[in-house]
C-alpha cells in the first residue's frame, strides 16, 4: 500500500436521485422535445443522452446546438423556465411511489439497517418535489440539490455539501450515480462511486452494476472495505 493511502470504511452513501432512485428521464426528454419543437430545432433521444447529469442551462446549450440562430441570455432563461414548466406538469400528474426503481428501496433499507447514513446529492432544483411525489421527503439523513449549489456536476460541490451535512469525510462516502458527469464529480470530490445504469460502462467507477436490484449491499461494502483510498 502506498504511504498516502488508507483503508476507509464507508459510513455514508450519497444517491443521485433521477435515474438511481426514480426515473423521470422520459419526462425530461419530452420536456426538451416539446421546447425544441416550439422553436423549430431538431432534437432526438440520442441528443437527449448527452443531457444526463447536466444542469438545466447546460442541457439547454446542448439542445440549442442545432438552433438556426443565436439566443440572448434572457431568451435562454425563458426557454429553460418553459421546459421546466413542461417537466413539472408531467411530474405533478404522472409521478408516484410506484415509479421508484426496482431494488432501490431494498438497497437503501439494507444500508440503513447496517448503520450507514443516507443522503441525496442531485443537481436538480426539482429534487424536493420529486422526493415528495414518491413519498421519500423525510427518508434521508441529509439532502443537497440544485437549490444549494452554484456549480453543477461534473463539479463535486453537491456531493461535498451532502457529505458535510452527513458530518462525514468525503473518503467515508460512496456515491451512487447513473451519469458519467456524476462519476466525474464524485471522484473529483474524493469519494468512491457505484455506477449503475448508463454510467455502469464507465471504467473509472469503483463498483459497477446494471441497477440496484442486482447487487447485494454486503458484497458492495465488503468489496470497498478491502480497497485502499488514495
Amino acid at each position: 500500500m502506498k504511504r498516502d493511502e488508507e483503508i476507509v470504511t464507508i459510513r455514508g452513501v450519497i444517491f443521485d436521485l433521477d435515474g438511481v432512485i426514480v426515473s423521470t428521464d422520459e419526462f425530461h426528454y419530452l420536456g426538451w422535445k416539446r421546447l425544441a419543437d416550439d422553436e423549430g430545432i431538431y432534437f432526438d433521444r440520442e441528443i437527449n443522452e448527452r443531457c444526463r447529469g447536466v444542469s438545466r442551462m447546460g442541457s439547454l446549450d446542448i439542445v440549442l446546438e442545432r438552433a438556426p440562430r443565436a439566443f440572448s441570455e434572457a431568451e435562454k432563461r425563458e426557454m429553460a423556465g418553459r421546459k421546466n414548466r413542461y417537466y413539472l406538469e408531467m411530474l405533478e400528474t404522472r409521478l408516484s411511489p410506484a415509479d421508484i426503481l426496482p431494488g432501490a428501496m431494498a438497497f437503501m433499507e439494507a444500508l440503513r439497517t447496517r448503520g450507514v447514513k443516507l443522503a441525496i446529492g442531485s443537481s436538480s432544483r426539482n429534487s424536493p418535489m420529486i422526493l415528495s411525489k414518491i413519498g421519500l421527503e423525510d427518508f434521508f439523513d441529509a439532502t443537497a440539490d440544485g437549490n444549494d449549489i452554484t456549480r453543477s456536476k461534473p463539479d463535486p460541490e453537491v456531493f461535498l455539501i451532502a457529505a458535510n451535512r452527513l458530518e462525514l469525510r468525503p473518503s467515508e462516502c460512496l456515491v451512487v450515480e447513473d451519469a458519467e458527469a456524476g462519476v466525474t464529480a464524485a471522484l473529483a470530490g474524493g469519494m468512491r462511486v457505484l455506477a449503475v445504469g448508463f454510467a455502469a460502462r464507465d471504467p473509472r467507477a469503483t463498483v459497477r452494476a446494471p441497477n440496484l436490484a442486482c447487487i447485494n449491499v454486503d458484497d458492495v461494502l465488503a468489496s470497498l472495505e478491502g480497497k485502499a483510498y488514495a
